[in-house]
């Protein structure tokens, strides 16, 4: 944690700390993030309560359409509210009352918390004064939007979403959780005992722990899927040596994000081994997950080991394994300044 937030601190690392690194009992602080990025298009920077309901209500009720598990209580007034606007029997003005009253008891408060610390810097202010409830939009949110990493945050608040409900709606011991990928349709997913559950975007949940940038030259990256330099998806360890080994080269320990350029250009790695310097830097993204909450953790844990011995180990045998079969190493023509 302290590496991610405070090595190379900026706004998207901070923002991002909120929804990679915080408690996990309930989804209202996706939906509250989600909403904070689309009202930074306002010039008003004050947002009343109300307002804030609208946005914030509507990603709820959506998501509990696809999951019915937004939250570890055993009940909730409000999303009792959103599951009864789903069905047709609460008219938007009531749920939007409702969701002033009930839905923001604890999350407004609580979002610049990580890991019981308040960050730094804040992306808006409560405000309590007489009939004035609401929140100011800080500077911080509005450069924000200024950066080039903007667009990406959305699709990751997303997928970490996702990630988060199919961890609640199973009621699984962490240990027991596994998170696989599908090459193909690159996506993640879990094999419950009935049927498979593709849980995100192997994109939308990589790209935070990677800052937005490729994992090899440190160039940006999007994970838009409607841009034509969308980020590829990248078996460290190349997917040719599965026939080899019985290590799972498709568990998310193995996954990284790459440009284009990168992956398959002129001088791209293909299905080369980076050179060893990049271990460390594999070890290091990975560690990311593990000081992450479920599911990712526990799957990087059992796939890689419990100690960060044990898992820098599993990389350095996995490498000589690799480099005996396929001989050659590979680095990038040019590298950006790290980022992590």
């Amino acid at each position: 944690m302290g590496i991610f937030e405070e090595e190379y601190p900026s706004l998207d690392s901070y923002f991002r700390s909120v929804i990679l690194f915080g408690k996990n009992s309930a989804s209202y602080k996706f939906a509250l993030a989600k909403s904070l990025l689309s009202l930074t298009t306002r010039e008003n920077t004050f947002i009343s309560l109300e307002e804030l309901s609208v946005p914030f209500s509507t990603h709820i009720s959506e998501h509990l359409k696809i999951n019915d598990k937004q939250t570890t209580s055993k009940s909730s007034t409000f999303l009792n509210t959103c599951r009864e606007f789903n069905k047709g029997s609460v008219t938007q003005a009531q749920l939007i009352q409702a969701t002033e009253k009930y839905g923001f008891v604890n999350v407004l408060d609580a979002f610049h918390n990580v890991n019981n610390v308040p960050l730094p810097i804040k992306f808006f202010d409560v405000v309590h004064e007489g009939r004035k409830k609401g929140i100011v939009l800080t500077d911080s949110i509005y450069k924000l939007n200024e950066s080039g990493q903007f667009n990406n945050l959305a699709f990751e608040i997303e997928g970490r979403w996702r990630l988060v409900e199919t961890a609640w709606s199973l009621d699984l011991a962490p240990n027991l959780l596994m998170v696989d990928y599908d090459n193909e349709n690159n996506a993640l997913f879990i094999n419950s005992e009935i049927r498979r559950i593709d849980i995100t975007s192997s994109r939308e949940a990589l790209n935070g722990y990677q800052k937005g940038k490729c994992f090899y030259c440190f160039d940006n990256i999007t994970i838009d899927p409607f841009s034509d330099d969308l980020a590829d998806v990248d078996h460290f360890f190349p997917h040719t040596l599965q026939s080899l080994t019985r290590t799972n080269l498709n568990g998310v320990w193995n996954l990284v994000l790459a440009c284009q350029s990168c992956n398959r250009g002129i001088g791209g790695k293909f299905a080369q081994i980076p050179r060893a310097r990049f271990l460390d830097r594999l070890h290091k993204r990975n560690n990311f997950f593990i000081d992450s909450h479920h599911p990712l953790r526990e799957t990087l844990i059992n796939q890689t080991g419990k100690t960060e011995n044990q898992r820098a180990s599993f990389l350095r045998e996995m490498d000589k394994f690799a480099i005996n079969q396929l001989i050659v190493r590979w680095e990038p023509i040019y590298e950006h300044e790290p980022v992590f």
